[in-house]
């Protein structure tokens, strides 16, 4: 099996809810099965990257079908180590710590040494090297090992037997390779460091799948595989995101989760028709110009299908703009209904036009309304039924040459649409570059200058206070030097002349002494008011130098200042009015684009692969089961809101559906908020007509869910 990632890819299980007629997609070389499209197109397309790795040579960058290849090629080469030999080989394999290259060699240096049934050597006969096969192995003892050998000719030809002794014969080059033993070894094990037999083929020979005891301390048995005890440290680093949302786990820097919201099921038709429901509205919807049948809501469109009158002007107008599409386009339908009848479509003939349709499908269980829909009571067929016909309509009348050439001018307008709005966005894109090409220049140049003049002044600056201070620090030290040595020399000579007039003139000693005390006094005073004078003439000029410097920087800052604001302001005068009108353009362009609309696609899929639909024209987000027997919806802010927060970004199906809920949310929300406002103020109207004096007549409140019944197709074809 190839690796992908050093690690075995294991295929999936086929469906368990599959039905015996259902059409699937099935990958060729894995054989896998697949009820989505998109799935299918997704796993072809990772089967056909270049990053998988043959599991027997090692051999990578390869794509799937390359790697299973190479490990047919590689285990039919395999094959070639003798059966004889099997055995030893996988023991010596079997937990061991080398690195593979190593393995290789320790096996081949082991093998090289055992002599098997049918192998082919060379024997000492006669005092010459003749070649030789092994027929027969007979041990003595662990040490005496004898063989029955035939001798050969130079066609291989057995000429006579004999019985030889170990020292006797000399082994040939191997009859495999180490390249051979490396892929045996990959293929014989399902892990490396230590490497480890598979289960079955340890079991065929015999050998114990039992941990060593020096290693029972570094691997465990987890799920019949052996696993490492030390845990990898950042494992959860590791994982690039996102991933499969199955395979996500949680980790204590996930953000706060908050419970995904029940999603509401109130539907007036049963829930496994709500499918079938959104399909033929939504059909209706987006394609109502072109069959002239003029707009109505999801709402109405629901109570009507399940409301039990039968000439419901609604169902009649969006089953007579079907009809009138096939009689234009569907010859075989044409043709069977304009031998019966030649009238138009109205609330008195449609059901016959209707029958016709039916009888000429021939689908058994819609045939069997036919009769009801003939009488007139069309109203009491089943609501599944009534969905199925005009699932029927709809397929038959997208199959006509009329709505095809229309489809063909949907899609071209919709392509003019969006390469004039690629254009602008380009154009738009190049302008912004071409400004900030042009700041950047003007920034650089005026920087440029600023700061030349900046560093002449600074260095000019430094370097007169640096001369200025190495000449008082010189002039001081010279200074401090010659009186030293004048002090010294006067002392000592009044010290020296005192001490050889007698001892009794300890008076003029002392006044040596203290003369010279005091002349150290005066001249250390004196070199103090020196140096403090000096330092003082450097501060002082040091602090001019740097009061002029302070100034030249700030006049610089202010003059790079300045020339930043203009270059700012001259390009960018009407930036906001420009950046409105380009915003107000990109929303004319999507504005138009809706109007062009094909069909309606799914938001995405959660977690459990669960898709979610949003129909502009109403709405409510609803959510399909990934079987799609099920349906419910949600019609709030609040609820949008606690769905998105439910979201886990790290899994591939769900942070594509919250970054098409973020594209999508104002939008959402404007409507989701509109048809509460509606609903509240219904509900504010009934409330009212409550609240009023049972002693003023009023006329009978309007029920929401029959406002159905006063629709009228004002797009209708005279």
């Amino acid at each position: 099996m190839p690796l992908l990632k050093r690690k075995p890819f294991v295929l999936p299980e086929p469906p368990d809810d599959l039905e015996p007629h259902e059409n699937v997609y099935q990958i060729r070389f894995t054989k896998e099965i697949f009820q989505d499209y998109n799935d299918y197109l997704n796993r072809l397309n990772q089967y056909r990257q270049r990053v998988w790795t043959c599991k027997i040579t090692g051999k990578s960058g390869l794509t799937y079908e390359e790697a299973l290849v190479s490990e047919k090629h590689a285990a039919e080469k395999v094959q070639q180590i003798p059966e004889e030999l099997v055995a030893p080989a996988l023991r010596i394999i079997h937990y061991s710590m080398l690195p593979l290259k190593d393995l290789a060699d320790s096996i081949a240096e082991k093998l090289q040494e055992q002599l098997f049934v049918g192998a082919q050597l060379y024997g000492k006969k006669n005092d010459r090297v003749r070649p030789c096969k092994v027929l027969k192995v007979m041990q003595e003892d662990a040490e005496n090992v004898r063989y029955v050998v035939a001798w050969l000719d130079e066609n291989n030809n057995i000429i006579e037997r004999e019985e030889v002794s170990s020292q006797d014969l000399v082994q040939k080059k191997p009859c495999f390779s180490r390249n051979i033993l490396k892929s045996f070894i990959r293929k014989s094990t399902y892990r490396n460091a230590p490497w480890v037999l598979h289960d079955k083929l340890a079991k065929k020979h015999g050998i114990s799948t039992d941990i060593p005891e020096e290693l029972r301390r570094k691997f465990f048995f987890n799920n019949g595989l052996v696993v490492c005890t030390k845990k990898r440290k950042n494992e959860e680093e590791s994982i690039k995101y996102p991933i499969d949302d199955l395979l996500v786990k949680p980790s204590p820097d996930d953000p706060v989760f908050s419970s995904r919201p029940s999603p509401s099921r109130d539907f007036n038709v049963p829930i496994y028709c709500v499918g079938d429901l959104l399909m033929v509205w939504d059909f209706f919807m987006s394609f109502g110009k072109l069959l002239r049948l003029s707009p109505y809501s999801l709402k109405d469109f629901e109570n009507a299908i399940s409301h039990k009158e039968s000439n419901v002007v609604l169902l009649v107008e969006s089953h007579a703009v079907l009809l009138r599409v096939l009689i234009k386009g569907d010859y075989e339908y044409s043709a069977a209904v304009l031998e019966k009848i030649q009238k138009k479509i109205t609330l008195i003939s449609w059901k016959d036009y209707l029958s016709d349709f039916l009888e000429m499908i021939n689908i058994p269980k819609l045939r069997q309304h036919e009769a009801t829909i003939k009488r007139g009571d069309y109203g009491y067929v089943d609501v599944n039924a009534k969905l199925e016909i005009f699932r029927e309509l709809v397929n038959r009348a997208l199959g006509t040459a009329f709505v095809r050439e229309k489809l063909d001018e949907f899609i071209e307008q919709r392509t003019v649409l969006g390469a004039a709005k690629r254009e602008e966005a380009i154009e738009a894109a190049g302008k912004r570059r071409k400004v900030k090409e042009q700041l950047k220049a003007d920034f650089e140049r005026n920087c440029g200058e600023n700061g030349h003049h900046l560093g002449t002044v600074l260095g000019a600056a430094k370097r007169e206070e640096a001369i200025e201070a190495a000449g008082k620090r010189r002039k001081v030290k010279e200074q401090l030097k010659a009186d030293f040595e004048r002090n010294c020399g006067e002392n000592g000579h009044h010290l020296g002349h005192d001490a050889s007039v007698s001892t009794n003139n300890n008076h003029r000693i002392q006044n040596g002494v203290a003369g010279k005390n005091r002349n150290g006094e005066i001249e250390s005073s004196r070199q103090r008011d020196a140096l403090d004078s000096g330092i003082k003439h450097s501060n002082i000029d040091s602090k001019i130098k740097a009061k002029k410097f302070n100034l030249e920087l700030n006049r610089t800052a202010e003059i790079v200042e300045v020339s930043r604001k203009e270059s700012k302001k001259q390009p960018g005068g009407d930036k906001d009015q420009s950046e409105k009108s380009a915003e107000q353009r990109s929303e004319y362009f999507d504005r138009e684009m809706e109007k062009w609309r094909i069909r309606t696609s799914p938001l995405g899929k959660d977690r459990y692969y669960n898709r979610y639909w949003w129909f502009h024209r109403d709405g409510r987000i609803f959510v399909e089961s990934s079987d799609s027997k099920e349906w419910g919806f949600y019609s709030s802010k609040e609820e949008l809101d606690a769905l998105m927060s439910s979201l886990n970004c790290k899994g591939e199906r769900e942070r594509a559906l919250h970054k098409q809920l973020e594209i999508y949310y104002n939008r959402i929300c404007s409507e989701l908020q509109k048809s509460s406002k509606d609903l509240v103020h219904k509900v504010a109207q009934d409330d009212s007509m409550v609240r009023r004096s049972t002693r003023v007549r009023a006329p009978p409140r309007e029920n929401p869910s029959k406002a159905f019944l006063k629709y009228a197709n004002v797009w209708k074809e005279e």
